[in-house]
C-alpha cells in the first residue's frame, strides 16, 4: 500500500488544500441554508424567519450527531492509513458507516416523535411552534442520509481526496439552490419547501461521495456482523466522545436562543439570520478540525511527531489571519447585510452589533475546533468531550444568564462571545500541553537498533513572523531529521 498523503511534503499547504476545499464544500451548504432563509424572509413574515431560527437550533443538534461520527471515521481510517493498513481501513469504513446509520435512526426517530416538545423547550410559541414543527417532520427522517453522505465525506478526506469530498457537498448545495425558489415559490410550499428542498439534497450528497468511496477508492469493505461487533469498542472509544462534544455546542446554542425568545421573535429572527451568515462567512474554520484531522492522524499514524505539532501550529496561524480579514469584510458590509434580509428594528439591531462587535471573537471557536480535531486524533477524545462540555456549560449558561440579566438580548450574544474566549485559550493550552508530551517512550524498531523519537528528533523553533515563509524549509528540515534518525 502507498504511503499516506499527508506524511510528506509542505504541511501548510496540505491544511490550505484539505481546508479550502471541505470549506467550499460546507459553505455551498451553508450558503443554501442562508439562501433558505433569504426566500422566506421575501415573503415577509417575522414569524417564518423565526420559526426557521427555533428548527434550525434542533436540527443543528441532530446534525452533530452525524458530525461526531464523522470524526470517528476521519480519526480511525486516516490512523489506518498512515499505517499503511489498507484493509483495516475498507473494513472500518463499512462498519462505522452501519454504526452510523443505526444510531442516526434513533436520533431522528426520537427527535421527531418529540419534536413539539422540544420546540417549545426552546421557547417557540403560537404559528412559529406549528411553524417550527412542520418543519422538523419533514426534515428529521433524512438524519440517516445525511450521516452516511458525511461519514463517506470523511472517508474520502481520510484518504487526502477533499476535493472529491468537496464535489459531493456541492452537489448537495446546488440542488439545494435550485429546488428551494421551485418549491418555496412556484408550488407556494413556503417553509415547508425549503425543507423538502434540503432531503433531496441530502440524496445527492450521499451518491456523489459514496461514488467516490466506492468506484475511485475502493474503501468500502464487505460486511461481516462479526468484524462488526469486533470493531464496536474501537469505534465508539471516539465515537462516543466525539457526539458527546458536539452535542453540546447545540445545547448551548439552544439555551442562548431560549435566552433570546424571552426578548421576543424579532432578536429571534435576527439570531437566525446571524446564525445562518456566520457559518457561510467562516465556513473555512468550520472546516479545519475536519482539515487538520486526517493530516495528525497520517502523521500520528507514521509517528512523525513533529509534524503531527507544525500541523497544529500552522493551523493556528492560519486561523488566527483568516478570522480577521473576514470579520473586517462582514463590519464594513453590515449595513448591506442587514437590508438584503429585509429586517428592521429587534432584527436588524441584533445583526448589527454581532458583526460590528462580536464576529472577530471566532478566532477563538477556531482554538477550539483546532484543538478538537488535535485531542480526537491523538487519542483524546474524551478530552474534546470535556472542553466542549465544559464550553457548553460553565462557558456558557452564566455569561449568557447575567449577560440578559443586564444588558437584554445582546448580553445574551455577548455572554457566549466570552465564554468562547475563556474555553477557545484553554482548549489551545491543553492541546499545546499534549503535543509537547507527544512521542515520549514510542519508539521505531529498524533492522539495527530502536531509536527513540523525543531524543533523536528536537522540536524545531518557531519562525516567528516569518511563520509562512520559511514553512517549507522548517518541514524539510523535520523530514531530514526523521529520515537520517531512522537510517542510522
Amino acid at each position: 500500500m502507498q504511503k499516506g498523503k499527508f506524511v510528506s511534503g509542505n504541511i501548510f499547504k496540505h491544511i490550505i488544500v484539505m481546508s479550502s476545499t471541505n470549506a467550499i464544500g460546507l459553505t455551498a451548504l451553508f450558503l443554501v441554508d442562508l439562501a433558505d432563509l433569504y426566500f422566506i424572509s421575501l415573503l415577509g413574515e417575522t414569524e417564518l424567519a423565526a420559526a426557521v431560527g427555533y428548527a434550525g437550533t434542533i436540527a443543528f443538534f441532530t446534525t452533530s450527531i452525524s458530525i461526531g461520527l464523522s470524526i470517528a471515521m476521519t480519526a480511525l481510517v486516516s490512523k489506518a492509513i498512515g499505517e499503511e493498513n489498507k484493509e483495516k481501513a475498507r473494513r472500518l469504513v463499512i462498519n462505522i458507516l452501519v454504526t452510523g446509520f443505526l444510531i442516526s435512526s434513533l436520533v431522528a426517530g426520537l427527535t421527531w416523535i418529540f419534536s413539539p416538545e422540544l420546540v417549545s423547550l426552546i421557547g417557540a410559541t403560537g404559528e412559529t411552534h406549528d411553524l417550527a414543527v412542520g418543519y422538523l417532520k419533514i426534515l428529521l427522517p433524512s438524519l440517516p442520509i445525511l450521516c452516511i453522505a458525511m461519514n463517506a465525506g470523511a472517508a474520502l478526506r481520510s484518504v487526502g481526496d477533499a476535493k472529491r469530498a468537496m464535489y459531493s457537498t456541492l452537489a448537495g448545495g446546488g440542488v439545494n439552490a435550485i429546488l428551494d425558489p421551485i418549491f418555496i415559490f412556484t408550488f407556494g410550499l413556503g417553509l415547508h419547501g425549503a425543507a423538502i428542498a434540503s432531503v433531496i439534497a441530502r440524496f445527492a450528497v450521499a451518491f456523489v461521495a459514496f461514488y467516490g468511496v466506492i468506484r475511485i477508492h475502493e474503501l468500502l469493505g464487505v460486511f461481516k456482523l462479526k468484524a462488526w461487533l469486533d470493531d464496536q469498542k474501537e469505534i465508539m472509544n471516539v465515537a462516543i466522545p466525539a457526539m458527546t462534544t458536539n452535542i453540546a455546542t447545540p445545547l448551548g446554542n439552544a439555551y442562548v436562543t431560549m435566552m433570546i425568545a424571552s426578548f421576543g421573535d424579532g432578536f429571534v429572527a435576527g439570531w437566525a439570520v446571524v446564525g445562518r451568515l456566520l457559518p457561510v462567512a467562516f465556513g473555512m474554520i468550520f472546516a479545519i478540525s475536519g482539515a487538520v484531522g486526517p493530516i495528525i492522524g497520517q502523521n500520528f499514524g507514521a509517528l512523525l511527531f513533529d509534524r503531527v505539532r507544525l500541523a497544529n501550529k500552522r493551523a493556528l496561524e492560519f486561523t488566527a489571519c483568516y478570522v480577521a480579514v473576514v470579520a473586517l469584510v462582514i463590519y464594513l458590509l453590515c449595513d448591506q447585510i442587514v437590508s438584503s434580509f429585509n429586517v428592521q428594528g429587534d432584527a436588524a439591531t441584533m445583526i448589527t452589533f454581532y458583526c460590528t462587535w462580536l464576529c472577530i471573537t471566532f478566532i477563538f471557536n477556531g482554538l477550539i475546533f483546532i484543538a478538537n480535531g488535535t485531542f480526537n486524533n491523538l487519542g483524546h477524545p474524551t478530552t474534546s468531550t470535556l472542553m466542549n462540555i465544559g464550553k457548553a456549560t460553565l462557558g456558557t449558561i452564566p455569561f449568557v444568564y447575567f449577560g440578559g440579566e443586564w444588558f437584554g438580548a445582546l448580553g445574551v450574544v455577548s455572554g457566549q462571545a466570552v465564554g468562547a474566549i475563556i474555553f477557545g485559550l484553554i482548549a489551545w493550552a491543553w492541546s499545546q500541553h499534549i503535543l509537547r508530551k507527544l512521542g515520549r517512550n514510542i519508539t521505531i524498531h529498524t533492522e539495527q537498533e530502536e531509536v527513540n523519537l523525543t531524543s533523536s528528533l528536537p522540536l524545531t523553533p518557531f519562525c516567528s513572523s516569518k511563520a509562512y515563509m520559511c514553512a517549507d524549509s522548517e518541514e524539510s528540515l523535520i523530514e531530514q531529521q526523521y529520515t537520517e534518525t531512522v537510517n542510522k
